[in-house]
C-alpha cells in the first residue's frame, strides 16, 4: 500500500508562500529567545524551546518536575531552579499521560503547595490534565486543542511523552513527534518540558524518540538515585546548550515534598558524569575561546593549554591537563584555533564540522 507521506503534495503557491516564510530576512534583528528556567545560573529552559527529564523507574523525575512548575508558578526559586516567566506568559499545562485522577490530584496539591499557593481550589495560572485512558492520537489532539485555545502559555509538561506515540522505536514517529514540540514551542512562543523514562539496562534514553530528544533539546536533565542512599536523587545535565550547571541532591521529607540534600558529596567530586568538549554547542566554544585568547595570538603549547585552561573554565566547563590536550587538538582539526606566526589564535568564524 502507497505510503500516505507521499500523497502529500503541496501546491506550487502553498510552497512560494513558506519559501518566503522561512527565508532570512537580513535586513531584521532577530532577537534571542528569552530565558525562563535556570539553575545555579545556567539557562536551562526559554521560551521558543523545548527541554527533557529523564530518569529510571523510581528516580523521583515527577518530583523534580514538579518543583519546576511549581518554580514557574511562584516566579521564583523552588529546590535550585529559578522561575521568570513574562507576565502575559503565567500559565502552565502539566500533562499526564500515566497516573489515575487521584494521583494527578496529589501532583497538582503538591505543587501547589511549594508555590506557597492555595490548595483547596483550582489555580488560574494551572491547568493540570490527566489523559491516562486515551490513545496517543487522541491524547495528541487534547493537547493541541489546549495550547491552541489557550491565551498567556508560558510553560507545557507532558510527564510522559514516550505516552504520545505508538511505538516508541518508530524513527519517522519520533521525527514527527518531535516536529511537533518544535511546531508548538516556535507558534506559541512557549517552552515544553517532558519526561521520558531511561533503559533499565543502561543511562541512554529509550528508543528513537530519547534519540531525537538527545538531539533536538536544549537541556537533557537527569534524575539518578544515590548509589549511596537510595532515598536521594541526583540531579544533573546529560545536555545542555548553556555552561553546565553544578549538579544538586533532594531527598523526600517527612511531608512528602521535595527537599535540597545540603552538603551532599557527588562521587568523583562535584558531578557524577561530566559531559564531553564534543558534546559543548559551538557558541560555547567561541565563548570560551573569546575568554582563552582575548584577540591575541599565544606562542607556547604549554601557553595555550593554560589559556584553554582558564577560558573554559569560565563557561563552567572545568577540565585537567590531559582532557584539554585532546580539546587543543579538536579545536585544531575543527579549525577554531588557527596558526598566526610562530602562535596561534581564535578563529571566530570556524563552525563545528567534527561530530
Amino acid at each position: 500500500m502507497e505510503n500516505s507521506r507521499e500523497k502529500e503534495q503541496l501546491t506550487k503557491e502553498q510552497l512560494d508562500i513558506l519559501w518566503q516564510a522561512v527565508c532570512i530576512d537580513l535586513s531584521q534583528e532577530y532577537a534571542l529567545p528569552p530565558e525562563m528556567l535556570w539553575v545555579h545560573g545556567s539557562t536551562i529552559g526559554t521560551l521558543g524551546n523545548f527541554s527533557a527529564s529523564t530518569g529510571k523507574a523510581k528516580s523521583k523525575k515527577t518530583f523534580n518536575v514538579s518543583a519546576i512548575v511549581a518554580a514557574a508558578l511562584k516566579n521564583g526559586q523552588v529546590l535550585q531552579y529559578v522561575a521568570k516567566l513574562p507576565e502575559d506568559k503565567r500559565k502552565v499545562l502539566y500533562v499526564d499521560t500515566e497516573q489515575s485522577h487521584y494521583h494527578c490530584h496529589k501532583v497538582a496539591k503538591r505543587i501547589l503547595t511549594m508555590a506557597g499557593l492555595p490548595t483547596d481550589r483550582s489555580h488560574e495560572n494551572l491547568q493540570f490534565v490527566a489523559l491516562r485512558e486515551y490513545v496517543p492520537k487522541v491524547r495528541i489532539e487534547i493537547i493541541n486543542h489546549i495550547i491552541d485555545n489557550t491565551e498567556g502559555l508560558g510553560l507545557v509538561v507532558i510527564d510522559g511523552i514516550r505516552d504520545l506515540m505508538y511505538d516508541i522505536n518508530n524513527p519517522s514517529e519520533a521525527t514527527d513527534l518531535i516536529n511537533l514540540l518544535m511546531k508548538w514551542t516556535s507558534r506559541y512562543n512557549m517552552h515544553i518540558h517532558t519526561v521520558l523514562h531511561l533503559n533499565k539496562s543502561d543511562d541512554n534514553i529509550r528508543g528513537h524518540i530519547g534519540t531525537e530528544l538527545s538531539n533536538k533539546a536544549e537541556t537533557v536533565l537527569q534524575i539518578s538515585p544515590s548509589k549511596k542512599n537510595k532515598d536521594i536523587s541526583e540531579v544533573q545535565a546529560m545536555h545542555i546548550r548553556d555552561r553546565e550547571f553544578s549538579p544538586f541532591a533532594f531527598r523526600i521529607n517527612s511531608d512528602a515534598f521535595p527537599e535540597i540534600v545540603e552538603g551532599y558529596v557527588f562521587e568523583g567530586g562535584s558531578s557524577s558524569k561530566k559531559i564531553s568538549f564534543e558534546d559543548l554547542p559551538e557558541e560555547e566554544h567561541h565563548k570560551a575561546l573569546e575568554k582563552a585568547f582575548a584577540g591575541q595570538s599565544i606562542q607556547g603549547y604549554s601557553n595555550v593549554i593554560a589559556a584553554l585552561e582558564k577560558g573554559y573554565a569560565c563557561i563552567g566547563y572545568v577540565r585537567k591537563r590531559n582532557t584539554l590536550i585532546k580539546l587543543n587538538t579538536f579545536l585544531k582539526e575543527n579549525g577554531m584555533i588557527v596558526p598566526d606566526g610562530k602562535g596561534y589564535r581564535h578563529n571566530p568564524e570556524a563552525e563545528l564540522r567534527l561530530v
